[in-house]
């Protein structure tokens, strides 16, 4: 299967809403509650470019929202249809968001999960991510979030 990456269009819109729901509905079971990137109205993300889908011949298989900041982005989702999990499409958008941080003279990558994705946290480090800490989940305080970091 050969996976390609784009930025998102404002025509994406429902099938980013789509694959998200999707690819977080595995963790409902864990956590208890949608995740945030669930409810989240990616319009405005969309807007500012901060979406890259990963696709196939078939359609979008996976995507990532980096949001940037001054010194650093954040990931502040990375989405892969289940269907397709396991293929190493979240390591490739990862890796793509951060090529492109770099590019745009980044120092760092920042991201933070919820503790009870403990897949995913595994995951990020072995991509490099490293815990710089924990804390209380603000709209969900009896969840606890880690943050990590990655220097470029």
């Amino acid at each position: 299967m050969t996976v390609t990456i784009r930025s998102a269009q404002p025509a994406d819109l429902a099938v980013i809403h789509s694959l998200t729901q999707k690819a977080y509905s595995v963790w409902l079971p864990v956590i208890g509650y949608p995740a945030q990137p669930v409810t989240e109205d990616h319009a405005p993300r969309l807007a500012r470019g901060e979406i890259l889908l990963a696709c196939d011949d078939k359609g979008v298989v996976g995507l990532i929202v980096v949001a940037p900041a001054a010194d650093h982005d954040l990931i502040f989702s990375v989405a892969v249809d289940p269907d397709h999990a396991g293929q190493g499409i979240g390591p490739r958008l990862i890796g793509e968001a951060e090529r492109r941080a770099k590019a745009n003279g980044k120092r760092s990558m920042t991201l933070y999960t919820n503790a009870l994705m403990a897949r995913n946290i595994a995951l990020y480090q072995k991509l490099g991510y490293v815990e710089t800490g924990r804390r209380p989940n603000p709209a969900r305080p009896e969840f606890t979030i880690v943050d990590m970091d990655k220097v470029l």
